[in-house]
């Protein structure tokens, strides 16, 4: 089976992330449209209902390496949120906590990042962590 270069993979998903995502919980998109290598993205997750995430707007940056699809993309919050697989000083996700990225193959996608780490806030663990105050960034 042939494999989908890069930018034709990147391309796809910039077209599927301008359309919106499912209920629009989550979106995604290039952070600068000249950006021809597309490498860096942001994400949008709004947080689940019925969890201390309910109403918040999460903001994060994901950048895709030259190795992407065949490895996983970084992710890092720009939003503050407590949750286990997100280091507390730099917002980075560790990608070994987090099981979308540990377990990456190249069928997973931008999109299936944020679905799960959405999926993650709603969690029984996560759903009732204690949050930052609403509208603080990591750095600020």
């Amino acid at each position: 089976m042939a494999r989908t270069p890069r930018n034709f993979r990147l391309l796809e998903e910039l077209e599927k992330g301008e359309k919106g995502i499912g209920d629009g919980s989550c979106s995604y998109g290039l952070e600068d449209g000249e950006d021809i290598l597309m490498n860096n993205w942001t994400g949008t997750i709004i947080g689940p209902g019925h969890t201390v995430h309910e109403n918040r707007i999460y903001s994060l940056k994901i950048t895709c390496g030259n190795n992407y699809p065949d490895s996983p993309p970084e992710v890092k919050f720009l939003s503050r949120v407590n949750l286990p697989f997100v280091d507390q000083i730099n917002g980075n996700v560790r990608a070994n906590e987090l099981l979308v990225l540990a377990r990456w193959d190249r069928s997973k996608s931008i999109e299936t990042v944020l679905v799960e780490i959405r999926k993650e806030m709603a969690s029984f663990n996560n759903r009732k962590l204690p949050q930052p105050a609403e509208n603080t960034q990591f750095g600020d």
